[in-house]
């Protein structure tokens, strides 16, 4: 039915989020969400709040939070601007600096959610293609007409690109945005943050989702020239003042004052993350470099989707795209020690069957 349909909803091509199973015997391994709980911090902030504060509406400037993600990036609050999560300030960027007769660049194999505002914002795009190894050609961004947006570390191909071809990129984009997307950067060797006092077209996009283990509370940021944060809060404040509510903001809070916490779970997740990489590439299968929370991988003997099918009718989920290019992959993301464990365990059944 699209009798009473606007050409927005007509033309838009919807994103499709990975499986959520309700499951509980299910090992999700598809989604690139943390394996481990919130910090206690967070559980306790956010039963305070529950007792507390529910009958008040949340703070519209979020001053609080802001001044805490300010301090631990060595920025200033006016730097600083929160959504209800990362793709909603992804959303609210692609309004905010990009325009309907412009084009903007952005990867031809990257985070999918890119396309959909595009469509949806009536914004021409150009997908530029990464090297037959997934690594980036940054001259391809050099000189758009529009603006550009990456993801560093590439999502799905788990890649890092170097920050000085990052910096190349900006300074040869003077008088457009560049978006770096960072939702995977606390797993990685750098991130883009430290570029912003150097760039006033940099806007750098970061999520509370993986590595603070928030993706239930839907809390994303973003880190820029004060110009482009007040760019920000007008598109925000043009739709609804209070995006983020009482318990992500406590939440948030939290997670960002438990640095420890944080480390600590991070260098668990890496760890897994090269132990398992090493397990793999012993089975033959393909492992692209990672700095990020997941692996992309395939082998030359199992179709990624074969793989995909039999790792889910044993209680195991993955993703797999079916796109041009990768198709013959499988993502990844690196669960618990012993969930990887089981992982490997039906890996091996599957192979041994063959």
């Amino acid at each position: 039915m699209t009798k009473f349909w606007s050409e927005a909803a007509k033309r838009c091509t919807p994103y499709v989020p990975g499986e959520q199973l309700n499951d509980p015997n299910i090992i999700k391994l598809n989604t690139n969400e943390n394996p481990y709980p919130p910090s206690p911090l967070v559980v306790g902030a956010i039963k305070q709040e529950v007792e507390n504060q529910m009958n008040r509406y949340p703070s519209p400037t979020l001053d609080n939070v802001r001044e805490k993600i300010a301090y631990h990036y060595q920025v200033d609050k006016e730097n600083v601007f929160i959504g209800n999560g990362s793709d909603e300030v992804l959303a609210f960027s692609f309004m905010a600096f990009f325009e309907e007769h412009q084009q903007i660049l952005f990867p031809d194999i990257s985070y999918s959610f890119y396309p959909v505002y595009a469509n949806l914002f009536q914004i021409p795009y150009r997908e530029m293609p990464l090297k037959q190894d997934f690594t980036l050609d940054e001259t391809l961004f050099f000189g758009s007409q529009g603006g550009v947006i990456l993801p560093n570390p590439n999502a799905p191909t788990s890649i890092h690109t170097a920050l000085d071809r990052i910096q190349a990129i900006i300074e040869n984009n003077n008088d457009n945005v560049v978006i770096i997307d960072e939702a995977y950067s606390d797993f990685a060797s750098d991130s883009a943050v430290e570029l912003i006092k150097q760039y006033k077209n940099l806007l750098v996009v970061k999520t509370m989702s993986k590595s603070r283990s928030l993706a239930g509370l839907r809390i994303g940021y973003a880190i820029g020239d004060k110009e482009l944060i007040e760019g920000l809060t007008r598109i925000k404040d043009s739709f609804n003042s209070y995006t983020v509510d009482r318990l992500a903001i406590a939440g948030a809070e939290a997670a960002i004052e438990d640095n420890k916490y944080y480390q600590e779970t991070t260098r668990k997740i890496m760890n897994t993350r090269n132990w398992l990489l090493s397990e793999l590439k012993k089975r033959g299968f393909k492992v692209l470099p990672s700095e990020t929370n997941f692996l992309f991988v395939h082998h030359p003997m199992f179709h990624a989707e074969s793989l995909y099918k039999g790792l889910k009718e044993n209680g195991i989920l993955v993703r797999h795209f079916n796109k041009l290019r990768i198709s013959n992959y499988l993502r990844i993301t690196i669960g618990t020690k012993e969930s990887m464990e089981q992982f490997l365990g039906i890996i091996d059944d599957i192979f041994s069957k063959k």
